[in-house]
């Protein structure tokens, strides 16, 4: 059951959205050779309660820290460790926040260091798609147009869109109906309804779609060893088209990017 938000919900989930995009943002300039995920962990941790919010993701079906740290070929939930980034890595952060009840939850692949052209392109793609399936979050259409125009997107460039990890909706809990996923048939799957927010989060790889679990029991691989990136907004559907609650401005702002794509979704 899809579970509809009022403007005045919306507005707190605004509020525990910009709570994750502003911790991606201080990660943002400490992303890089000789820095731990550990590291970035606490340093998301700390902040997050000073923002008088919660780390969404501690404890969170067991989890057993505050964000998921997923380098190169790790899809996500990649459990943070002791071991030095290195130059040429990338490292997709999904990070979660409760504040005012609600969640918010997004994520970000940072370049560590210099990277390969081969990678920065997938890295672009991969985020492309993102916006190409919000665009598509809007009255009129349904779960399948969203999947449709971010699996075309990606596979037009010869990647592959994991099947087994989709979207979801977002509100008092993480995972809300309905699922989103990144790949399917337009006109097909529920029908999008005022006051929706769901987050979107293609996870595209740069050579096989199929997966692999470590047994850990959480860090998925791309089961060929090939990278994979992940970029994920929270988007709330107001007046019948897609508004995002989350930003990346925040790390743009840490890494002296200037860019005007979230533009069209902006309240």
């Amino acid at each position: 059951m899809i579970i509809t938000k009022t403007r005045e919900e919306i507005e707190l989930m605004r509020e525990s959205a910009l709570v994750v995009s502003k911790t991606l943002g201080i990660l943002a300039k400490e992303v890089k050779p000789g820095v731990t995920t550990l590291q970035l962990d606490k340093l998301a941790e700390d902040f997050i309660r000073s923002e008088g919010a919660i780390p969404g993701f501690l404890g969170l079906y067991d989890f057993p820290n505050s964000l998921c740290m997923s380098p190169n070929a790790q899809v996500v939930h990649g459990i943070p460790n002791d071991q030095p980034m290195q130059e040429g890595d990338i490292i997709s952060i999904d990070c979660g926040a409760i504040k005012n009840g609600f969640y918010g939850d997004h994520a970000y692949t940072f370049a560590v260091g210099e990277i390969d052209e081969e990678v920065k392109k997938l890295l672009q793609v991969t985020k492309d798609s993102l916006y190409k399936g919000i665009k598509e979050f809007k009255i009129g259409n349904r779960v399948g147009d969203v999947g449709y125009a971010i699996q075309k997107y990606a596979e037009d460039h010869g990647y592959g869109v994991v099947r087994e990890l989709v979207g979801h909706g977002l509100g008092k809990n993480m995972h809300e109906d309905p699922e989103m996923p990144n790949y399917g048939k337009r006109g097909r799957g529920k029908k999008f309804v005022e006051g929706m927010v769901v987050a979107i989060e293609p996870m595209i790889n740069m050579g096989t779609k199929n997966i692999k679990q470590l047994k850990d029991g959480w860090t998925i691989l791309t089961r060929d060893g090939k990278p994979s990136a992940h970029f994920e907004h929270d988007v709330a559907l107001v007046d019948g088209k897609p508004e995002l609650l989350s930003t990346f401005d925040y790390i743009y702002e840490s890494l002296g990017i200037e860019s005007d794509e979230e533009r069209e979704f902006r309240k």
